[in-house]
């Protein structure tokens, strides 16, 4: 199995002026635990997590006036499409996270979590199509 089956897409694109706020309330309505940054202004891409989120709040910040770009990871760990499952798994293991951005090429392409692992991984143990 590759992490094209496995990822999530589309993807949440927020921007850096977003408040802390505005990237929780997208991420709760997506049901998604991550936000990719684009900033037109740098190259890469950024991404914000839940943890990114809660280390924010818990530090006592402002989630109606802090933006984004403050808190976001910048030195992205990226996947590819055709890697294995295995291969996302070991660099999440690896690196301590919970989520990778699959690029192809500069292009998103999608975001794989743990959560999608785990979901890809049950589903083929059971032989359900979907959960």
């Amino acid at each position: 199995m590759r992490v094209s089956d496995a990822m999530t897409k589309p993807v949440l694109i927020v921007g850096p002026d977003h408040t802390l706020r505005q990237v929780a309330e997208l991420m709760a309505a997506r049901r998604v635990g991550s936000a990719i940054v684009i900033d037109p202004e740098s190259s890469g891409v950024g991404i914000m997590t839940e943890r990114d989120l809660l280390n924010a709040i818990a530090a006592g910040l402002d989630p109606d006036s802090e933006r984004v770009n403050a808190h976001i990871t910048r030195e992205v760990v990226y996947a590819v499409p055709d890697w294995t499952l295995e291969q996302a798994a070991a660099t999440m293991a690896r690196g301590g996270f919970r989520h990778l951005v699959v690029m192809d090429g500069t292009e998103v392409r999608g975001v794989i979590s743990v959560r999608d692992i785990m979901r890809v991984w049950v589903q083929n143990r059971a032989g359900v199509a979907t959960l």
